[in-house]
């Protein structure tokens, strides 16, 4: 994905309009709305830099949707997990959902006791 995409992708993933990002930027939302149609490919350094602050990401991230930073953060098992839900439907999506906010219940209900005490499996 290019710059376009992944600015959208960010603005939708933040559920941000156009309006917010250019009054948290200054940038004019004309400008913005250039990037997000294509009709200017990329901005400049300077611009690139006002929406990643504001978005709260890296430019490398909005231009080429990876950031080796925070991937090189995230252990290697959440990442496959993540690869593996990215390419399920939007039901079973719903459905993994539904059972990891169940299974974290338990240990917010159990006032932040280890982890460890629950059984594995």
């Amino acid at each position: 994905m290019g710059f376009k995409e992944n600015l959208r992708s960010e603005l939708d993933y933040q559920d941000m309009i156009v309006k917010e990002l250019s009054e948290k930027t200054g940038i004019n939302k004309r400008t913005l709305d250039n990037y997000l149609t294509g009709h200017k490919s990329i901005p400049s350094a300077d611009i690139a830099v006002k929406i990643a602050k504001a978005l709260r990401v890296t430019v490398e991230y909005l231009v080429t949707g990876k950031d080796s930073h925070k991937e090189a953060m995230v252990p290697p098992q959440t990442r496959k997990l993540l690869e593996l839900f990215s390419i399920l439907d939007e039901r079973d999506k719903q459905t993994v959902m539904n059972l990891v906010e169940s299974l974290s219940d338990r240990y917010v209900n159990a006032g932040e006791t280890e982890k460890s005490s629950f059984p594995a499996g």
